[in-house]
């Protein structure tokens, strides 16, 4: 078993059985999302928690924090119920990342309804126009800080700059940078440019990074080919401000779960102890406010 405990980041559960709930993206004709390969493989009727415990059981997870993964729903809070009914009846996820439309007028209301359920922790809006510096969606972002939540977000190289301007503009707001930034690609000239906009990410202190995801990429990765991609991100941040996740079962088209702890152990094997154990869970853990993980058996219900 490895050692440190691991607080996962980012995990997605689904049920698409669920008349609650919607994910188009898992449909069986949904087009494929590049640059993810064809992921028909994980296109299944359900991945609740209990099928995540069976997977990751050989590899030491303590908390775990889901991430949204339901779309286009007409109620998004319907998915954080579901997820704290998980919660409550076998003890993950501990964490809750919800989506709200910060740009909606009606934002202030879906979050303080995401609210009542006791383990959220954030909000994700995950989108790519240029809600970054709108002047509306900001008013919706400026919402969080009222409710101490973080936002875990996934912007891409090019408007790092306003990702950068966001933070410094909201200093109360924890940013999370979501998959090490996402690197679309491998080469020496993308990592330079890829470094430099996320050190001045870094160089705010409300700015936090998850370390993930790295095989959206890179679908062969190695130990030693994102090395270099984990490595920056923990120079940038610290050991103080940077942690790890799975982006667990999308990155099982690449790997298995096992492989994707074991790389980081390895990566970081040379670090004091104390260091390890912050990057696996401990900075989490403090970040997001988590309970001391518990384990609860029962019987697999659909929820």
């Amino acid at each position: 078993m490895p050692e440190p405990i691991l607080t996962d980041t980012h995990v997605h559960f689904w049920d698409l059985q669920n008349p609650d709930l919607s994910y188009g993206w898992l449909l069986p004709d949904a087009p494929r999302r590049p640059p993810l390969p064809d992921y028909s493989s994980i296109k299944c009727q359900h991945y609740w928690p209990e099928d995540f415990m069976a997977e990751s059981r050989f590899s030491n997870v303590g908390n775990v924090i889901h991430v949204q993964v339901a779309v286009d729903m007409k109620d998004p809070v319907a998915e954080t119920r579901w997820l704290q009914h998980w919660a409550d009846q076998f003890g993950i996820p501990q964490g809750i990342i919800a989506y709200v439309n910060l740009g909606d007028p009606a934002a202030q209301n879906t979050i303080r309804r995401h609210t009542a359920f006791p383990n959220l922790r954030g909000i994700r809006d995950l989108r790519y126009d240029n809600y970054l510096t709108d002047d509306t969606w900001k008013h919706g972002y400026a919402l969080l800080q009222e409710h101490d939540l973080i936002f875990c977000d996934d912007p891409l190289l090019e408007v790092m700059p306003d990702a950068v301007a966001l933070a410094r503009e909201f200093p109360g707001i924890t940013y999370c940078v979501d998959h090490a930034g996402w690197p679309r690609r491998r080469d020496k000239d993308y990592f330079r440019e890829w470094r430099d906009r996320m050190r001045a990410l870094a160089d705010l202190p409300n700015t936090v990074v998850k370390i993930s995801g790295l095989g959206m990429s890179e679908h062969r990765w190695t130990t030693d080919s994102i090395r270099p991609w984990v490595l920056e991100c923990i120079e940038a941040w610290g050991s103080e401000r940077s942690f790890f996740g799975s982006n667990w079962p999308v990155d099982r088209l690449f790997s298995s779960y096992t492989d994707v702890v074991n790389a980081y152990a390895e990566i970081v094997s040379g670090f004091a102890p104390s260091e390890i154990k912050a990057l696996f869970s401990g900075n989490a853990d403090r970040i997001f406010r988590l309970a001391e993980y518990r384990q609860v058996d029962g019987p697999t219900k659909a929820l």
